[in-house]
């Protein structure tokens, strides 16, 4: 996205512009925004209208949560049902993400992957900053997932799971562990177990339950960082509200300044 394509001088754009083709509100209540001094670029506090940024490099936020000012980027909340491997192309022929992709026009892919058998909350999208920097191991965005396990899971279980396991390949302790149902009727000899961790490493909650002798039978993934599956039904997508894409760009841009800082 050229700065000519917005029509104005190259020494930059009017913030009040720039804030409205990216549907953060009318050009009017940009102004207002700016002068109520709830917009920041660069984390620095910009209270005149008058400002000229550049869309392709300056950081906007309002209220304290970024906004995306490259509207060629799409940001998608998927389902993905099981069955589905978490890949463009699977080398084995296996059905893939292909399938919700192939929907659109923009070259989606996804941030972090949920294995064949796990179903729940994906992230489609062609912001490569956003899905390098929620993907790395060394951010770990939190993770919420509902297990349906095998046998009746104890209070000394969850604080096990919560005080830390050893692994093969490292300790590892959840953030959060609570019982949703212990098994009675059809149910009877499982549980269904809410998890939250940060951890990014591979089937890390069929191994932790496993470890603790609790074997997964269904696992989904409910919550990634600030986003929530909600009623979004098996196989069914949506676009990210404005809200959530703000909640998820601010996490994005705090993680990656982390990082460089380190």
């Amino acid at each position: 996205m050229s700065v000519e394509s917005w029509g104005e001088e190259p020494e930059g754009i009017r913030l009040q512009k720039v804030m409205a083709a990216a549907g953060v509100a009318s050009r009017r209540v940009s102004e207002q925004l700016i002068a109520e001094g709830r917009v920041t670029v660069n984390g620095e506090l910009v209270t005149e209208p008058g400002r000229r940024i550049d869309p392709e490099t300056d950081l906007v936020a309002v209220n304290g949560q970024a906004v995306q000012l490259d509207t060629s980027k799409r940001y998608i909340m998927l389902n993905k049902p099981r069955g589905i491997v978490s890949s463009l192309k699977d080398e084995n022929g296996r059905p893939d993400l292909r399938r919700f992709t192939d929907d659109f026009e923009e070259r989606l892919f996804n941030v972090g992957r949920l294995d064949a058998e796990t179903s729940g909350l994906l992230v489609l999208t062609n912001d490569g900053d956003l899905a390098h920097v929620l993907a790395h191991p060394s951010f770990g965005v939190a993770k919420t997932y509902v297990a349906k396990v095998d046998g009746a899971v104890s209070a000394q279980t969850v604080q096990k799971l919560k005080t830390g396991i050893e692994l093969d390949d490292g300790p590892i302790a959840a953030d959060a562990v609570r019982i949703l149902a212990a098994g009675s009727g059809k149910a009877e000899g499982t549980s269904l177990v809410e998890i939250t961790l940060h951890s990014g490493k591979n089937r890390i909650v069929r191994r932790m339950m496993a470890a603790v002798g609790h074997p997964v039978i269904d696992l989904v993934r409910r919550q990634f960082g600030p986003l929530h599956l909600g009623t979004l039904r098996s196989g069914a997508y949506r676009d990210l509200t404005k809200v959530e894409l703000g909640e998820l760009l601010t996490i994005s841009r705090d993680g990656g300044s982390a990082r460089e800082n380190e």
